[in-house]
């Protein structure tokens, strides 16, 4: 056989997944692994967003649909957007995705060209890195402030002849940190001085304690050179639906549509009325959801200060970002083996010495974890 891809090669796997995957396997032995490694709300789904799809796959919206989403679910994110994230949408400037990280390599190949950069926030989500050499272009890091989790002007620095975009994540996945309006408007400033589009992936943006979203592209002029990401799974618990969004200037969205059209084609065509179900309907149950995810970070990271762990601002999503000592693979592993704990090394989000600690599960599996990190340093 001739040599394949080397540019997929060069692509490391999704160590989220990878871990989630090696806990999974210890479950399946028998063994009683807690798994604080995964992003995924331990919810079901509400009720009426599940009957919306029943009712959709009842009536027969199981056929083709247009590729950029179906009308109504386009005009209920747009209202959504122009309601909630305070810039002008139009249900034209909309594509509905086959989850967010779907709309993030889409708009990756969108606006990279070979060897053009995307710059990246550490600590950073696994797969913008991977999301920008698929579409050819140069991942360049650059390290927010770790003790603010803010942006500062160093940012600037990074810029190049070869910059396209930069890529901001707030609320923060792994750090729950929440970028302020002087980190934001530093970015757009950024932005606009240099002719830069931004990836604004706001996936977690219901999911905030204490903390006000502001999305990038309501300051100034820059939705029009934004691309704000979002989607269902985490704030509707909808992670099996993959089903996501995005919002783009017009000749990005037109690219997006054309990348969609050739790979997708569309979402998945019932899931669909489920997502117009959950934007449309009674909001309750996100707030349901948040108030229990803010109950859980609560206890956890009183718990985790108690241990003596230096964390980063917990002020949204649903994870802690904790300081250690040591080699941070190394610890996970003991982790995973010893405590039957399953975490995420900050080696994954391009900074080593953290772990990333979900508390999307109980609060009697937060408890016993607790206990067993507890007994592990004591």
């Amino acid at each position: 056989m001739k040599e394949l891809s080397g540019k997929i090669a060069g692509i490391a796997p999704s160590a989220t997944m990878a871990i989630s995957n090696e806990a999974k396997k210890m479950q399946a032995a028998g063994i009683g692994v807690i798994s604080l490694s995964i992003g995924e709300p331990d919810f079901d789904t509400p009720e009426h967003i599940k009957e919306a799809c029943i009712d959709a796959l009842r009536r027969g919206e199981t056929h083709y649909a247009p590729s950029n989403g179906i009308p109504e679910l386009n005009q209920a994110i747009a209202s959504k957007i122009e309601k909630e994230n305070h810039f002008p949408c139009s249900k034209e400037d909309v594509i509905v995705t086959s989850g967010a990280k779907d709309a993030i390599y889409e708009a990756m190949e969108a606006v990279l060209d070979q060897g053009d950069e995307a710059i990246i926030l550490d600590p950073t989500w696994v797969s913008y890195e991977p999301c920008v050499q698929i579409a050819g272009g140069r991942p360049v890091h650059h390290r927010l402030n770790m003790r603010t989790f803010q942006v500062d002007d160093s940012l600037v620095d990074r810029i190049t002849a070869r910059t396209r975009m930069i890529v901001v994540n707030s609320p923060s996945n792994p750090s729950g940190s929440v970028l302020d309006r002087g980190s934001l408007q530093m970015i757009a400033d950024i932005c606009e001085d240099y002719d830069i589009i931004a990836l604004s992936d706001e996936i977690y943006e219901k999911l905030l304690y204490g903390k006000q979203h502001i999305s990038l592209a309501s300051i100034g002029d820059m939705s029009q050179r934004t691309i704000t990401v979002n989607g269902f799974s985490k704030a509707y618990a909808m992670t099996g639906w993959r089903l996501g969004y995005a919002v783009a200037p017009p000749d990005v969205l037109r690219r997006m549509s054309i990348v969609q059209q050739h790979t997708i084609s569309h979402p998945t065509s019932f899931a669909m009325w489920g997502g117009l179900a959950a934007i449309q309907g009674d909001q309750g149950c996100v707030e349901m959801m948040r108030q229990e995810f803010s109950r859980r970070r609560d206890y956890l990271m009183n718990e985790l200060s108690q241990m003596g762990f230096d964390s980063a601002p917990a002020d949204g999503a649903f994870y802690a970002y904790i300081r250690v000592d040591g080699d941070d693979l190394e610890l996970a592993g003991n982790w995973l083996k010893k405590l039957h704990v399953a975490v995420t090394p900050g080696t994954a989000f391009n900074t080593p010495g953290w772990e990333r600690l979900s508390y999307a599960t109980s609060m009697a599996q937060l408890a016993e974890a607790v206990q067993r990190i507890r007994a592990s340093i004591t």
